[in-house]
């Protein structure tokens, strides 16, 4: 263990000597695999260092889109650049990234107070991510447009695995799921309905001010509550998409940990939300429209007929139940707005 902090410290060492910084003191904060974070320190300021897992295509789309968002007003680290005038610094073939740490406290999405702070974060995010061009050589990511494929791939996958369970029916997962893929699978059916029927694909047009780049894993430990408000981390995750995508997670993640459907809460996170990004009347019906789409249930069952872990059959019946209870309220808000 001793001679592997060695190392790592010995890494680390001669990465910053291609930055203008004197490191004081150099502390591994996290290490697993090739991701590797540094804490450094120096006279004055203290740095986060970064051994990215990434591509350098990869690499350079999240972190030029980070530092264009804090271009433009978003709370994201800055990212320090070296002595090239680079952002992401190449050594022996491992790619790293040097940027300012932040202080401040892991958000408790249980608390009301964090969560609302959190949304009203989430949301100066987008805004400040409206406009971003990718530059030549990074791999773009983006979900823009692709709704009704990955909607129609979903429901595939759920009716081809109707037979596996057929063939292993008398175990409890498989009776589970037996019981509930069939009104799973007409839900989203009518979410695919709504969809063809809504301005999707105007708002997913090129140029439409409805694209931001969405984060995809918004959450406890990538977002840190300051007297600023909250600053976001961990960008790599990111794609152009609607804000859509980032509001259904959260609410369909708070809906699973209440263990139930409650419409009152998922109004209140996106007025939390709109306190800094309004969204308009078509963007919030595509909200309720991909919050009706069973991802739920989907992302729950394909760990046992995909992904291989086993799943137990009370999880399937305990989001089964969700899934279908949000069908009524979501339906109106889906016609009533």
């Amino acid at each position: 263990m001793e001679a592997l902090d060695r190392n790592l410290q010995d890494i680390a060492r001669s990465v910053l000597a291609q930055y203008d910084i004197e490191p004081v003191k150099i502390q591994v904060v996290q290490q697993g695999g090739i991701k590797t974070v540094w804490k450094v320190i120096t006279g004055n300021d203290t740095f986060c260092l970064k051994r990215l897992k990434h591509t350098k295509e990869k690499a350079l789309f999240s972190d030029e889109a980070q530092r264009y968002i804090r271009s433009k007003g978003g709370l994201v680290p800055d990212i320090i650049l070296n002595r090239a005038h680079e952002a992401i610094t190449d050594r022996n073939d491992e790619l790293f990234v040097l940027y300012e740490w932040i202080e401040g406290k892991q958000l408790n999405f249980g608390n009301k107070e964090d969560f609302m702070a959190a949304m009203e974060g989430l949301a100066h995010f987008h805004k400040s991510s409206k406009g971003y061009r990718p530059p030549e050589g990074a791999r773009v990511s983006t979900k823009i447009a692709k709704w009704p494929d990955q909607y129609r791939s979903m429901l595939n996958r759920l009716t081809e695995w109707k037979s596996v369970s057929a063939r292993k029916a008398g175990t409890p997962v498989h009776d589970a799921y037996l019981k509930w893929v069939d009104p799973i699978i007409a839900l989203g059916e009518k979410a695919i309905r709504y969809l063809e029927g809504s301005s999707y694909g105007d708002l997913s047009a090129p140029n439409s001010q409805a694209i931001v780049l969405c984060h995809q894993d918004y959450g406890k430990g990538n977002g840190l509550l300051t007297p600023d408000g909250v600053w976001i981390l961990d960008m790599y995750g990111v794609t152009f998409e609607l804000a859509a995508r980032d509001l259904r997670k959260i609410i369909l993640k708070t809906m699973e940990d209440k263990g139930k459907w409650h419409e009152e809460s998922m109004l209140e996170i996106i007025s939390w939300y709109e306190r800094a990004n309004t969204l308009s009347m078509e963007e919030k019906r595509m909200v309720y429209i991909d919050t009706l789409f069973p991802h739920g249930f989907f992302g729950t069952v394909k760990n046992q007929f995909q992904k291989n872990k086993p799943v137990k059959a009370l999880s399937i019946e305990q989001i089964g139940r969700i899934e279908m209870s949000k069908e009524n309220s979501l339906e109106s808000l889906i016609k009533g707005v």
